[in-house]
């Protein structure tokens, strides 16, 4: 620790189910002279659960610029802060960058406590590759700059992550739909919770689900990155074909999958049956 000032500690905690919480966040948030927190109310259930009793204090959107102030004052007083978002890592989609940012610019030791993290959560269930990935956040709630902000993720190669809100989730399926064609994706609701569920296949499906069906809790939207040769061009009103299942499938077996296997696994990508892919991968062999 530098001098006499304190420690910020960036602490991540439960996306939703308590219990996902380390050993080393509890003794933290135990510590720590003040928690700053996004949602004083729902922070307090979870300081409840745990019998912590730590002095609490709001850091959100509206009040950064002047809580903000306050904490880097108690910081460099050498008091101990530990700064939690509503669910999962403080940082990701908050105001809790600004703080960080502004503690580091004053020499403040920040300390990050790694833990849940509702976009990496969504991506490792989504059966979408995870090797290469962007975190795009939410995006913008007017349809003009949504799509401009879509067509400028069109080249990305990595699989997509978005976070959306229930009443607006049809519009933004509509939008990635139209801006980067028909792609394989999933949408995570309500992670770790009791009504869990992930749903997968073509957004066009997806789509047609949710139009049926009214979304409901906070959603992860995970979306396939562009293939090798997509065009640039398909702007929005002229989105690119859907993904080729039997090219797909070809493609795993020149990898070294066996066909059986790359066909239930493009199956499941696209969600497609295994004997629709499988006839398709057959008409494509008639072809040549």
């Amino acid at each position: 620790m530098a001098g006499t000032k304190g420690v910020l500690y960036l602490c991540a905690t439960p996306i939703g189910n308590l219990e996902d919480i380390t050993l080393r966040a509890l003794r933290v948030l135990r510590e720590v002279d003040l928690i700053a927190a996004e949602d004083t109310r729902r922070t307090r259930k979870l300081l409840s659960h745990y019998g912590i009793h730590t002095p609490l204090t709001s850091y959100h959107q509206h009040n950064r610029r002047k809580k903000g102030e306050y904490l880097l004052d108690m910081l460099e007083s050498g008091k101990n802060v530990a700064l939690v978002t509503d669910a999962g890592l403080p940082g990701i989609s908050d105001p809790g960058s600004e703080l960080v940012k502004a503690a580091l610019e004053k020499g403040i030791r920040t300390v990050p406590l790694p833990g849940p993290s509702a976009g990496i959560t969504a991506l490792v269930v989504s059966g979408l590759p995870s090797d290469l990935f962007v975190f795009a956040g939410f995006l913008p709630s007017s349809k003009k700059s949504r799509v401009k902000e879509l067509q400028e993720l069109r080249r990305q190669r990595g699989t997509l992550i978005f976070y959306e809100a229930p009443h607006r989730l049809k519009e933004t399926l509509a939008d990635v739909l139209e801006v980067l064609g028909d792609r394989p994706a999933a949408a995570a609701r309500e992670l770790t919770k009791v009504h869990e569920e992930v749903l997968r296949g073509p957004l066009s499906k997806l789509l047609e689900y949710f139009n049926e069906v009214e979304p409901q809790g906070e959603f992860t939207l995970v979306v396939a990155g562009a293939e090798a040769g997509d065009e640039a061009e398909g702007v929005a009103g002229a989105a690119r074909p859907g993904p080729d299942p039997a090219a797909r499938v070809a493609m795993l077996e020149a990898e070294g999958m066996g066909r059986r296997e790359a066909i239930k696994e493009v199956a499941r990508l696209l969600g497609l049956s295994r004997r629709e892919v499988y006839r398709l991968v057959v008409e494509a062999g008639e072809k040549k």
